[in-house]
């Protein structure tokens, strides 16, 4: 029997598996500036600052603070003001006099800053710094048509499930029919207990009869298959992780082409075997 004819649902992780980044952090952070008249922010820094933040954020207010009922805009705010700050903490360059910024020779005071936070909230709630894999769409249209259920199952927040994926032409029941988003349900990969959410969701299927699919060993393929689901990864970049990845036992492909002509020959094989 072939492993496609054992499924019956298919959750996939998002970014890295169906979309991913265009260009630099700081691309979007700078366009951002020059809207409001100000020169661009070092991408390295930048880029450096918001990592910094993001992370530490991200620990004391998880999951786009969902438990602290703290709003999607404000945990945004937050998290890109401390990225300004932490490029002058890292550098050694930091001063903050009556709330005034001075970063790069130029200045943020609060009324600057929210002109140029509000301009890069609203491009990162949109479409364009993503881009779709060619593969993603006829994938989950395929996978659908076949019968099984499709799960989208990511660290996001819910502008990914309302904006994002819908701009970028991946809708629900046409692409995908739910989504489990750590800002929505309050829970966050490697979190196992995302995964049984989605089981749940899928209509209380049984472990074996999912396969999720994503790009990271921590964060998808370990808690995937600690909750009894089957998994597969991606290395669509060709990371350096890859065969560590094989060594360890996973099965991963370069892309989600490969994924479907995996499913395929196998159900290929299981009905030449049958006839």
């Amino acid at each position: 029997m072939s492993m496609l004819s054992k499924l019956r649902c298919i959750t996939v992780d998002v970014t890295g598996t169906l979309i991913a980044y265009k260009g630099e952090l700081g691309d979007y952070y700078c366009m951002a500036a020059k809207a409001v008249g100000l020169p661009c922010p070092d991408y390295k820094r930048m880029h450096e600052g918001f990592k910094s933040a993001y992370t530490d954020m991200a620990k004391e207010h998880p999951c786009f603070g969902h438990a602290a009922k703290m709003s999607n805009i404000d945990w945004w705010r937050s998290c890109v003001k401390d990225s300004f700050i932490r490029i002058k903490l890292v550098f050694g360059i930091y001063t903050q006099v009556n709330a005034i910024f001075r970063q790069a020779g130029y200045e943020y005071d609060n009324e600057t800053f929210e002109k140029v936070f509000k301009r890069i909230y609203s491009t990162f709630g949109s479409s364009a710094p993503y881009s779709v894999f060619p593969d993603s769409q006829p994938f989950l249209r395929w996978v659908r048509r076949k019968g099984l259920k499709v799960g989208i199952v990511s660290n996001a927040e819910y502008r990914y499930q309302d904006v994002i994926l819908p701009a970028l032409g991946l809708n629900q029941r046409s692409e995908w029919d739910f989504g489990v988003f750590s800002g929505i349900v309050g829970v966050e990969k490697p979190d196992p207990r995302i995964y049984e959410i989605a089981l749940e969701m899928a209509g209380n299927i049984a472990p074996d009869e999912a396969l999720h699919i994503g790009d990271s060993m921590r964060k998808d393929y370990i808690p995937a298959r600690s909750v009894g689901m089957r998994s597969i990864l991606l290395d669509r970049f060709k990371t350096s992780d890859a065969e560590s990845w094989r060594q360890s036992g996973a099965i991963v492909l370069p892309d989600l082409v490969a994924v479907q002509e995996l499913l395929t020959k196998e159900e290929t094989a299981n009905a030449a075997q049958e006839a």
